[in-house]
């Protein structure tokens, strides 16, 4: 374990996070590129979606796996994951405008209207919007600690909009299993979030999101 700890403090470490964290967008372009999709557009966005989701479940579990297995190093990453969550949302956001509405607004509103799974996915990007914005020390400071902290939280909600999102767009297809197991995964974590706010409202400090 002590190993680990000084392996997480290397100077390489966080931008090799970095890079690990972008190579999934670099694979999807690929595929994508060399014709290994039978529909690149439709693989595109739900593949840049997937990886929303899943970069969304990393970050939630750095504080329980920190606080677990006493890895205050994994603080240095949990900003790098927090911004690939909003990187791949956006890069999902973005190739739905752009390959499937043709950057028509008006198509969008009415598809926003129509479809209700579309609808939850705007509110939970538009939740990561300020997050994304505030991810950095700079707000920190303007906001206080406290203040930066609460707004944080709202990823949680943020992260329930996400995940009806996927599961009306996946239920239509009956392709749902993936999604229930992200979000038992998200109600874990949420679960054990409530755990330790309760334990430290009752006799200590709580840690961040």
């Amino acid at each position: 374990m002590e190993s680990l700890k000084r392996l997480l403090v290397q100077s390489w470490t966080r931008p090799l996070v970095w890079l690990l964290c972008l190579l999934p967008l670099l694979w999807l372009w690929w595929q994508a590129a060399s014709g290994a999709y039978v529909n690149p557009e439709e693989a595109l966005v739900r593949g840049a979606g997937d990886w929303a989701l899943r970069m969304l479940c990393l970050t939630l579990a750095v504080t329980p796996l920190r606080v677990t297995f006493s890895l205050p190093q994994l603080l240095r990453f949990r900003r790098v994951f927090g911004l690939s969550v909003f990187l791949y949302a956006s890069v999902h956001l973005l190739l739905y405008v752009w390959l499937q509405m043709g950057f028509s607004l008006s198509e969008l509103l009415a598809d926003v209207a129509d479809r209700a799974f579309i609808l939850m996915g705007m509110l939970a990007y538009a939740l990561l919007l300020p997050l994304a914005l505030t991810s950095n020390n700079a707000a920190i400071r303007r906001l206080g600690g406290a203040n930066w902290q609460a707004l944080h939280r709202i990823i949680y909600l943020a992260a329930g909009f996400a995940i009806v999102h996927f599961l009306w767009m996946r239920g239509s297809k009956n392709d749902v299993l993936e999604v229930w197991i992200y979000a038992l995964i998200l109600t874990a974590l949420l679960g054990w979030r409530l755990w330790y706010w309760n334990r430290g409202s009752s006799g200590g400090s709580c840690g961040h999101h």
